[in-house]
């Protein structure tokens, strides 16, 4: 059994957004209740249409913002109300790969010179032994030693990704959080940053949160899915259990949405969804859904479904048992 190295429990992230000529103060809830477990060797993904809260998360999980109510826990350790330095010392256990790798590295340094920063700044090592660590991480990426002295420009988008993973173990950290981290690949690259991916958290233990909105780079990487809806989670479950028989509609709707060329992975056409992503600063009272959802009875909008089990998977729906 792999060891927990990140918990969240509860967790919630709320915006107040200051009134206007024609609005009062309201409060965007980007993420509102959300709970899993990652453990060595692990990748959860969290799926979602955008502005479901999946980037609000990924900054939540690597202490880049301070949650509003709920509980984050990075190797068995509180995360809030730490002093300073204990602070420190858990976000180097966190590190994060970011969609852009365009954006991401630093244009005026070389690879080198990127890649021995972290190091540089937390003081591991001297300049010799920073240079040997930086090289050896290039070849584990894939990438020449003899590239160490380039800039980003002068690499594909592919290799530029490369980096920028390489750059976020430097420090040889257990939970890496990737948002999006092939969305702006090539599709004839992704499959290799995504293998890659799999061979380093074989290599170094490492468990990953995987922000993605593409379902079939999912089911490539991952072996648990959280699928999130308006700030909630809507369904948890083992990957192979919610390709299989997905229980919330809104699940549904993504599947059937997703192409694929293998017809055992095809699910049917028929569930459409309807109407455009509720506005957050208004919430339907109900289910988060139900304004959108092929299935709602009068119950989904006027009642909001809590997350239960149902047959392995953890669903916040009413009708999870019939849909």
């Amino acid at each position: 059994m792999s060891e927990t190295l990140m918990e969240a429990r509860d967790l919630r992230r709320h915006y107040p957004v200051g009134g206007g000529v024609f609005r009062t103060g309201a409060t965007v809830r980007a993420v509102d209740g959300v709970s899993f477990a990652l453990g060595t060797g692990r990748t959860l993904a969290v799926v979602g249409e955008s502005g479901c809260g999946k980037s609000t998360l990924a900054r939540l999980a690597t202490l880049l913002e301070e949650p509003t109510g709920g509980e984050l826990l990075v190797d068995g350790q509180p995360t809030a109300g730490v002093d300073a330095a204990a602070r420190r010392a858990l976000r180097l256990s966190v590190q994060m790969v970011f969609q852009n790798p365009y954006g991401s590295l630093n244009p005026r340094k070389t690879v080198g010179a990127i890649l021995e920063e972290p190091l540089a700044i937390n003081r591991r090592g001297d300049r010799r032994a920073r240079r040997e660590a930086a090289l050896a991480m290039m070849a584990k990426v894939g990438l020449r030693q003899d590239q160490v002295g380039r800039y980003p420009h002068m690499f594909s988008g592919g290799q530029r990704q490369r980096i920028a993973i390489a750059r976020a173990l430097m420090l040889r950290p257990r939970v890496v959080v990737a948002d999006e981290p092939v969305s702006a690949l090539d599709v004839s690259i992704q499959a290799q940053v995504l293998n890659l991916l799999m061979d380093l958290q074989d290599e170094f233990h490492l468990a990953y949160l995987f922000i993605s909105h593409d379902l079939s780079v999912v089911r490539h990487i991952a072996h648990d899915v959280l699928v999130m809806y308006l700030g909630r989670p809507v369904e948890q479950a083992p990957k192979e259990a919610l390709f299989a028989h997905p229980r919330h509609p809104y699940t549904r709707v993504l599947l059937a949405a997703t192409p694929s060329v293998d017809p055992a992975h095809r699910t049917e056409r028929a569930v459409a969804v309807k109407g455009e992503l509720p506005s957050p600063l208004a919430p339907p009272p109900g289910c988060v859904f139900a304004s959108r959802c092929p299935y709602v009875q009068e119950r989904c909008t006027a009642e909001r479904p809590e997350l239960r089990e149902v047959e392995g998977h953890r669903v916040a729906c009413h009708f999870a048992e019939t849909v």
